[in-house]
């Protein structure tokens, strides 16, 4: 054997067991997803009952962040209003909006200055003024100099007065008892300290009032093919972790948190792209060094719908800023890989971050390029290139098929049969292109890491075709 043969023969193995472990690791999540929602499925029918609540469940913060949304502020916070919960404050976060943000909502809910004095535990821009409304009680809202959303988590966690806090994206559409659900894990579990839900694709639905009245799919590929994604990385990438208290990542979008273990852990990091995820994997950090018994939750029921990127460039934005937001997380927290007490989180999730979300764009398009190459120059057989097609791409059309089966079994949320087709559909066209896309963009945000300074969320270019009333 030539050296040349060699080193094809070693790197077509490596290729090929790069992705059998991939979607075996991703098959191994599925498994353990069907046992939760199996186990979690007599529950579900007790919810679909008329509910009694005590008023006893904890009060809530809710912290709505809030920059440059005076199209929309007004509506998302009268949807906020009406959530059903015993006890609940709602704080925006006017953070240094450059339009009419903070007029509006003065105009709207009537507010008026309140000097209120609170304890600062976590640093962030000084606050302009704080802000009651004279019809609604438990509405506040802080203006502060703009800092980005994680400087604005942090006012809202100072200003908060109750036990539990929810961060929430301005443009997010709850379902009228999303506080409801992701708050039982709390109920049931002294040790959790923090939960998340599923986020589902709000384009193509019908909103009325600020809430979700009717479910549709959209009609532009670029979010079809986020649907779907957005299905993988929920209801079994995130729900699968959970089971073995190894999730790393609750969405920006929807997540309810312990405030003091936030305050412990330092709060939301201004200086990182991706704050949400730092957060959650500093906090495992942090209650596994103490060795403290601990849960962080993953709910699997869609308590939050949030609108996809319709265009290419806003998307490639998108992909390209949580790859560096996943970078700096990881980067911020190798104590927590392999460390002592680093139990699942440590030993099985952050590895399997590295080596797949993080690495994977590398070796997934390398492999691609590799591959093709190869074969056409005769350097591997027809058999060795139809296997690399089939656990490339067959396995991940398996996967993603059997992800969709299981959501619409689980909790039917699209209910025409052509839907279901439809999607069906993009399962198998997303691997011939669209995937491929997404890793060169998500290999683009690792370089822009390693070779860049400081980058800043930006701003997402926003249709809100869900919001017209079909």
């Amino acid at each position: 054997m030539t050296l040349h043969e060699a080193i094809v023969d070693f790197t077509t193995w490596f290729i090929l067991v790069y992705f059998i472990l991939l979607n075996g690791g991703y098959l191994l999540l599925n498994v353990l997803s069907i046992v939760s929602l199996h186990r979690q499925g007599q529950e579900r029918i007790l919810d679909d009952l008329p509910q009694v609540y005590s008023g006893l469940e904890p009060p809530i913060s809710l912290l709505v962040p809030a920059y440059n949304e005076e199209a929309t502020i007004a509506a998302s916070v009268r949807s906020m209003l009406q959530l059903s919960y015993s006890e609940l404050e709602i704080i925006v976060i006017n953070d240094g909006s450059k339009d009419g943000t903070l007029e509006v909502l003065k105009q709207e809910f009537d507010l008026v200055p309140f000097p209120e004095a609170f304890r600062v535990r976590l640093e962030t821009k000084p606050v302009n003024g704080i802000f009651r409304s004279t019809r609604y009680p438990n509405l506040r809202v802080i203006d502060k100099v703009n800092g980005g959303k994680a400087d604005s988590l942090n006012a809202g966690i100072n200003a908060s007065r109750y036990p539990l806090f929810c961060g929430v994206d301005a443009d997010s559409i709850l379902q009228r008892d999303s506080l409801q659900r992701v708050v039982k894990p709390f109920l049931n579990d002294a040790t959790v300290v923090a939960t998340g839900g599923t986020v589902r694709v709000a384009n193509g639905c019908e909103v009325n009032g600020g809430f979700l009245t009717r479910v549709g799919l959209p009609s532009n590929i670029w979010a079809l093919f986020q649907v779907v994604e957005y299905l993988r990385a929920f209801l079994f990438g995130r729900l699968g972790w959970s089971t073995v208290n190894g999730m790393l990542i609750i969405s920006g979008a929807f997540g309810l948190f312990r405030k003091e273990v936030v305050i412990e852990a330092g709060g939301y990091r201004p200086k990182t792209i991706g704050e949400d995820m730092e957060l959650v994997v500093r906090m495992h950090r942090l209650l596994r060094a103490r060795r403290q018994p601990y849960r962080i939750e993953f709910v699997p029921d869609p308590v939050c719908w949030t609108e996809a990127p319709e265009d290419r460039k806003t998307l490639r934005n998108q992909r390209i800023r949580w790859q560096r937001g996943l970078s700096e997380s990881l980067s911020a927290n190798w104590g927590l890989v392999f460390s002592r007490n680093g139990g699942a989180p440590g030993w099985l999730a952050f590895p399997f971050m590295l080596l797949f979300e993080w690495m994977g764009p590398l070796v997934e398009l390398g492999g691609y390029i590799f591959m093709a190459v190869a074969f056409c120059f005769g350097w591997v057989s027809w058999q060795a290139f139809a296997v690399f097609l089939f656990v490339a791409i067959g396995l991940g059309i398996l996967l993603s098929a059997s992800g969709l089966l299981l959501e619409e079994m689980s909790f039917h949320i699209y209910p025409e049969p052509r839907h279901l087709a439809m999607l069906a559909l993009v399962v198998i066209l997303e691997n011939f292109g669209y995937r491929q896309i997404n890793s060169w963009w998500r290999l683009v945000g690792l370089y822009r890491w390693a070779t860049e300074g400081e980058a800043s969320w930006g701003a997402m270019t926003r249709k809100g075709n869900w919001q017209r009333k079909v």
